[in-house]
Parts: C-alpha cells; structure tokens; sequence
C-alpha cells in the first residue's frame, strides 16, 4: 500500500485544474499536491492516478511520488475561499498526495526537445491508459532539474466510469494527433517492444493493490475490493500487446 501520512497545514489552493488541488504540508515534513476525495470525479480520479502513477513509475517513468493523505476538514478554517471550505468539509478522510517538484516548469513543446524515443515511450503509455489529458492545450507535463516528469492522470481510463461497457470502450483506439509530443515524431512501436512485455498480471496484480481499499468499497457489481482491482487490470493487459497499433495519427505507429 502508499505511505501514509497526515496533513498538518493546509498552505494554498492551485488553481490551475478544475479540481481545485490543494498544497498541504504533512507530518512526513512533506509538501505534497493534495488531490481531494470531494472533487470532480471524486475517488474513482484518485484510483486512476494511484493506477497510472504507480504503473508509470515501474515501467520507468518519472513521476511524484504518491501517498495518501489523512485529512482533517478542520484543518482549513483558516481560509478564506468558500469554494475551498466546502470542498475540505467532503473531502475528510484518505485523500492522495502527490510529492511537490519545487521549481518546476510546466512543459512548453516549443521550449524544450524531446527525444523520438522519449516521446515514443509517454505516447505508449497515455495511450495504454487511455489518457485523453496530455494534449497541447494541457500538456500536463512538468520539467524538473533537467529531465520531464508525468503528472495528473485522472482523466484516464475511462471505462471505469461505466463497468458494463468497459471491456468495449477498452478496446478502442487512442487518438494520438493532438498529443503534446507528437511533433517529436514519437517511435511508439520501439516502445511497445521495450515495455509491453513488461506489463504482466503480476505487474498490475502489484500496482492495483497500492489502491486504498476505501476508495473500492460499494462499487456496484463487485462482490469485493480485489474483484474491482482485477477489473483494473484486465483492460489494461490486454491493450498492452496491441495498443501501439491502434495509437491515433501523427506517430511512429502509424506508418
């Protein structure tokens, strides 16, 4: 399971995405991006960014270390924003963190070069999870000491959302033509070959069960936790070995 630590201040609201994250500090003497229960899609966007995250993370990727959060409402009293109060008041509880890169840049396709091979291989994977969020208009990439960073992957997987039609919209393509990277001619099939290998049952059996287990309680149509965890994984096995063929326009994929 993530590491699991206690907010102990809650320093300022960032309003860059339309869930409305917040900075905390924690009693790790951590500062983590927090990513509240209340918001949006509520705990299914924090499954998705446990579930992408941590895969991420084992294929190689760079992304902020994860942690969940326990959240006192009291602890934002103090500030001002309505908006904020109430979001805090419904967000009690196990909440997800995020490990805040100080000093980072949010990435500019224009300011920075990308390898074919770099690109290749974070095409790969947002095409794997269905990620529909990393386009130029949001690149939601940062940079940090030099080297590129995934961040903010709840809107992925998108079949979690309705789990009768998962298995059909699972197997659909991944537009590609609006990612942020393809301009840097992005080499999907050598990434596919170095990393769709790597993602087995063990794999994701390992990464869904970092998902707390009280965000998959009452999902409707699972007897258990672990029964939801394996619908987690399934999709995600099975796109794998095929995705980069299906991967949209613009890539190396597709030629």
């Amino acid at each position: 399971m993530l590491h699991e630590v206690t907010a102990t201040r809650y320093i300022t609201p960032l309003r860059e995405g339309g869930s409305l994250p917040g900075l905390v500090e924690a009693d790790d003497l951590g500062t983590y991006v927090l990513k509240f229960t209340g918001a949006g899609q509520g705990r299914k966007t924090l499954v998705a960014e446990v579930v992408c995250g941590e895969l991420a993370r084992r294929l190689g990727f760079r992304v902020p270390r994860l942690v969940t959060v326990g959240l006192d409402p009291v602890i934002g009293l103090g500030e001002p924003d309505p908006q904020v109060q109430d979001l805090l008041k419904s967000s009690g509880g196990t909440n997800l963190g995020m490990g805040f890169l100080s000093g980072a840049l949010g990435f500019d396709p224009l300011a920075f070069e990308v390898s074919p091979e770099e690109a290749g291989r974070i095409v790969w994977f947002d095409a794997l999870v269905n990620n529909v969020d990393r386009s130029w208009r949001n690149p939601n990439l940062l940079r940090w000491r030099g080297e590129t960073w995934l961040i903010d992957h709840g809107a992925t997987m998108i079949w979690h959302h309705n789990w009768p039609g998962a298995e059909t919209s699972a197997a659909r393509p991944y537009d590609a033509a609006d990612h942020v990277l393809a301009r840097f001619a992005p080499d999907v099939r050598a990434a596919a070959a170095a990393l769709a290998p790597l993602v087995t049952e063990d794999l994701l059996a390992e990464v869904t069960a970092e998902i707390p287990e009280v965000w998959l309680r009452d999902e409707p149509g699972f007897a258990t936790p672990d029964d939801l965890r394996r619908a987690y994984a399934r999709p995600l096995l099975a796109r794998a070995a095929t995705i980069h063929e299906r991967a949209g326009q613009g890539t190396e994929g597709d030629r």
